[in-house]
């Protein structure tokens, strides 16, 4: 059973805290998922199950997604950190660091 945060509510789980912040950073680019999903070498429903927090994928795939939005994975990770360390890991909006 997931901890309760101070709010009251779940801790939201790493992978939906990262999901978020990927379809975050995809959108800010203004990118189309499957285009996204191409240059990674993976599937659209994958990447969008990824970015929904259903799935929780391996540091290959977080690397692949990471690069195919020219990111680094150290920057995507710590993003995903950041929001959990303020709180902001649950849902709703997000701010995306500069």
């Amino acid at each position: 059973m997931p901890l309760a945060q101070k709010g009251g509510g779940p801790e939201p789980l790493w992978r939906e805290v990262v999901g978020r912040r990927v379809r975050a950073v995809r959108r800010e680019r203004g990118e189309r998922l499957a285009d996204t999903a191409e240059r990674a070498g993976i599937s659209p429903q994958y990447l969008s199950e990824v970015e929904r927090g259903r799935k929780d994928p391996s540091s290959e795939i977080l690397a692949a997604v990471a690069g195919a939005l020219d990111v680094s994975l150290r920057d995507l990770i710590g993003l995903a950190h950041t929001d959990l360390a303020r709180g902001a890991g649950g849902r709703g909006p997000m701010l995306l660091a500069g």
